[in-house]
């Protein structure tokens, strides 16, 4: 079942942001180069999204999918709007649509290197 399973939020300085989670919370990151922190073992895993290539304006629930294309043409069929086409990233590939409501999300598939 698709479900949300992932939450990336905004930030300038991905450090400084990963740095005060694992103090507050205690959580521990991953780094994937200096734009990209994520928690990786959790029931819904916090991405820090520090780039500038695939930046984000405010918090973006993400739905775990095992089909992309599949999840793709259903999003379009239900009426959202894509708004990043799928691209790859370290560990999977994902994109971004828009609903009807006007809500951001992105869908992704897990794909281990």
């Amino acid at each position: 079942m698709a479900r949300i399973s992932y939450v990336e939020l905004p930030v300038k300085r991905v450090g400084e942001a990963r740095d005060f989670y694992a103090k507050a919370f205690g959580w521990a990151f991953t780094d994937f180069g200096p734009d990209y922190s994520a928690t990786t073992g959790g029931d819904v895993d916090l991405g820090l999204n520090g780039s500038e290539d695939h930046a984000i304006a405010q918090l973006l629930p993400i739905v775990e999918v095992q089909d992309l294309e599949a999840a793709l043409d259903s999003v379009v069929a239900a009426g959202g709007e894509v708004t990043v086409p799928i691209f790859a990233f370290p560990g999977g590939r994902r994109f971004h649509f828009r609903d009807p409501a006007g809500n951001e999300l992105g869908a992704f598939v897990n794909e281990p290197e």
